[in-house]
């Protein structure tokens, strides 16, 4: 057994809980991880692992070596890196998360500028709306729209998002321009599931939040597929900025109650609170903190486009 691998099998273990959680990030079978885990213990003379039928758990043993065995990794994976040829940037995999839409959007072209002058740097993006564990996961970097929890993880705010109201000229010409907000009652409104509570927009309305009962035949869970619904003439759909901008720009669709907004939700890196954060992890924060998703969330550049 090479003794790096049955380490990273143990820190890919210890983060995720199991051997095939281990096994599936390591891309390997959970019986080779189970292996490499067994030759590791017997190597160090000590048990690591409490194992029951629902998740692993550290001995005493275990957690010292949890506190330096990922920073040695990294160390060795850097050094090695630098040993090959010095000017080839960072090395390792990076695990990111992101939402599907903005992901496919933004996250995906942020990733391959990042990447460019790195060709030892493997990415691993995972796409996914759900509530994504940083630790369980292994994810190093995850970037979140929206309120955050109160995780130990670092946020770095990155810029924020406004819900706007659009319908498509064609469907306002056919079914009336809206005035107020309790005209909104009378049209066809297409839902995004992800939007979260009863099912009632959160719209402001000259500084006063409410929330409107709205009612419709198309229900989604995804804000893309409510903006290609919407630019068929479907009906008016609350949607993030950043997927409606260029559709307004290119009169697609239309602002509606423009002095009528949803929530504006910020947007944020997130990564562990590690005592030593990988350099790959490091680099990734600080191309983020410039990059900005190539100048698409810097400062009020989502204010309501008029």
């Amino acid at each position: 057994m090479d003794f790096t691998d049955g380490m990273r099998v143990f820190v890919a273990a210890a983060e995720t809980g199991s051997f095939s959680g281990a096994a599936a990030r390591l891309g390997m079978s959970p019986k080779l991880a189970s292996k490499y885990m067994a030759e590791l213990e017997a190597r160090l003379g000590a048990r690591l692992f409490q194992r029951t039928t629902r998740r692993l758990g550290l001995t005493p043993a275990g957690e010292r070596l949890m506190i330096r065995a990922p920073g040695w990794l990294d160390d060795l994976d850097e050094m090695t890196g630098e040993a090959r040829e010095p000017s080839r940037g960072v090395v390792g995999t990076l695990r990111v998360s992101a939402p599907v839409v903005f992901g496919e959007l933004f996250v995906q072209q942020m990733l391959h500028r990042f990447a460019a002058p790195h060709p030892d740097l493997v990415i691993d993006l995972r796409l996914s709306d759900r509530y994504v564990d940083l630790a369980a996961e292994g994810i190093d970097v995850a970037i979140r729209i929206g309120r955050l929890d109160n995780s130990a993880a670092i946020a770095r705010k990155l810029g924020k998002s406004t819900l706007v109201l659009v319908a498509a000229p064609l469907y306002l010409a056919r079914s009336g321009e809206l005035a107020k907000v309790d005209d909104l009652h009378r049209h066809a409104c297409i839902r995004d599931a992800n939007l979260r509570g009863d099912g009632a927009w959160p719209l402001t309305e000259n500084g006063e939040l409410r929330r409107v009962q709205v009612s419709g035949r198309f229900v989604v869970d995804s804000a893309r597929v409510a903006r290609d619904l919407a630019v068929s003439g479907e009906g008016v759909t609350l949607c993030p900025d950043y997927v409606v901008r260029d559709d307004l720009l290119a009169k697609r669709l239309a602002r509606v109650l423009p002095n009528v907004s949803g929530p504006t939700l910020d947007i944020h890196a997130l990564h562990l609170g590690q005592r030593r954060v990988p350099r790959r992890t490091r680099a990734l924060l600080d191309f983020l903190a410039k990059d900005r998703f190539g100048g698409f969330v810097a400062g009020d550049l989502y204010a309501p486009v008029e």
